[in-house]
């Protein structure tokens, strides 16, 4: 006769090895993105959501610089990235902080795209009070133009280049500051002005209404239409928008404001497992409407925005979901 108690015991012991073995054996995936409160953070924080309805883990680690995540991810250091679709151009091309990577250009083949969007613009901040109120008043001033490690702040100085003529470090004062600094320099009156990519409606830019007045600078008309801007416009990841200086509370620039928008996509390496990155981009757009949701600036997010300013190939798995769900898939991606 068996015994209840001599079965249950290897019963539950083999159960329980079974449920170890599955838990040890759950992949999760690094992906790295920018800090909180930047859209490139939200997209990149819904796609993680997403993806882990269709049991594909993504550990996300925000905060980070997106030139070192893109080249993290090239290596295969990383699984899924955010990035900007200049800095594949200047990795290929090993120029600016890639110049000293000999392996940069061969690393930029293994870059793999799943989607890209409009993130937003540049937005010129300076408080009232600052004595800033057209782009020649910044003359002898403390701009902050992005972190020192970054293309964002390369980008800045660029613009007010193009509409001033000013030179960094020479007709004013450049500082270079993480993302979290330079809105609490700005704060506290420690620099003049801060430039700083971000969605529009940002309520980090908002901020600066509640308790006061600020300004965002618009790019001038014969700015805009000059070569060299229509050049910045025309970059990777680049282009102009135009939205109301009404959408912030306190912000004295009256009417519309021209400004430089970025684009941004969400990109993993070749060497990806192409079940996992359908996955996940399946369920990323086929729970649009919660992506939607997060934010507002997210509602531009759209199938027909699945590609913007993409200018790497897609991985393959994105592309067998793209096929499969019918997206028009530009020849270049292909």
């Amino acid at each position: 006769m068996f015994k209840l108690k001599s079965l249950i015991a290897p019963l539950f012991a083999a159960t329980l090895a079974t449920g170890i073995a599955a838990t040890a054996s759950a992949q999760i995936y690094k992906g790295e993105t920018a800090g909180v409160g930047d859209p490139v953070h939200t997209l990149f924080v819904a796609f993680a959501n997403q993806a882990g309805k269709a049991g594909v883990e993504i550990q996300v680690n925000a905060g980070q610089t997106l030139t070192k995540s893109m080249l993290k991810g090239a290596k295969g250091e990383i699984d899924f990235f955010s990035s900007v679709p200049a800095l594949a151009n200047l990795m290929a091309g090993k120029k600016a902080m890639y110049s000293k990577i000999e392996e940069a250009p061969a690393l930029s083949k293994n870059l793999r795209a799943i989607l890209g969007f409009k993130a937003g613009a540049y937005h010129p901040v300076t408080l009232a009070g600052s004595g800033i109120e057209k782009w020649e008043d910044l003359k002898g001033k403390t701009v902050f133009t992005g972190p020192p490690a970054g293309s964002a702040s390369r980008t800045s100085e660029a613009v007010i280049k193009i509409i001033t003529g000013y030179e960094a470090g020479k007709d004013y004062k450049a500082v270079r500051l993480s993302w979290g600094e330079g809105y609490a320099a700005l704060a506290d009156g420690k620099i003049d002005m801060m430039v700083r990519p971000a969605e529009v409606g940002s309520a980090k830019i908002e901020q600066f209404g509640l308790s006061g007045e600020f300004r965002v600078l618009s790019i001038p008309d014969a700015s805009r239409d000059s070569e060299a801007m229509q050049k910045l416009f025309g970059n990777p990841g680049r282009g102009m928008m135009v939205f109301d200086g009404g959408v912030y509370k306190g912000q004295q620039t009256k009417g519309s404001i021209t400004a430089l928008g970025f684009f941004q996509f969400v990109g993993t390496h070749k060497g990806m497992d192409e079940e996992v990155v359908y996955k996940a981009t399946k369920a990323f757009w086929e729970n649009l409407s919660e992506v939607q949701a997060t934010a507002f600036f997210l509602k531009e997010v759209t199938k027909k925005s699945a590609f913007t300013s993409i200018n790497v190939p897609l991985h393959a798995g994105a592309m067998r979901y793209y096929k499969e769900a019918g997206f028009d898939i530009p020849e270049r991606l292909r």
